[in-house]
């Protein structure tokens, strides 16, 4: 099977060609990544394929006399399959002030060792 991608490690933007035998059980090394100008873009090729991954970025509601909201994100990438999930928990939640930057929102969700944090300092 054959995948065409962007890749999106670094600021290149590599048109990436993925290829992998379908009757196999997928592994790591069977994939086959072309058009990468960095190391990166195989990691990236290949990881999308078994299993992707994104840092999420929102914002969360804030108790503040300043500002409604507040503008959070994962601290490493999560899977995919939790995206949705993920951004429902954060839309629930209602943070009181002060919180400065790195403060964490939701820890370790759901045993992934991610953490969610806020990414703006707000006092009041």
């Amino acid at each position: 099977m054959k995948k065409e991608m962007i890749c999106i490690s670094c600021p290149i933007g590599c048109h990436l060609n993925v290829s992998w035998d379908e009757d196999k059980e997928l592994e790591l090394e069977q994939i086959k990544v072309e058009g990468n100008k960095c190391s990166r873009g195989i990691t990236y090729g290949r990881e999308e394929i078994l299993s992707p991954k994104r840092v999420i970025t929102a914002t969360c509601s804030v108790d503040s006399i300043y500002m409604h909201r507040i503008p959070v994100k994962t601290t490493s990438a999560v899977n995919k399959e939790y995206m949705v999930d993920l951004l429902e928990e954060i839309y629930k939640l209602r943070i009181k002030t002060p919180i400065k930057t790195g403060d964490v929102l939701i820890n370790n969700y759901k045993n992934t060792g991610v953490n969610i944090v806020a990414t703006r300092s707000l006092n009041k």
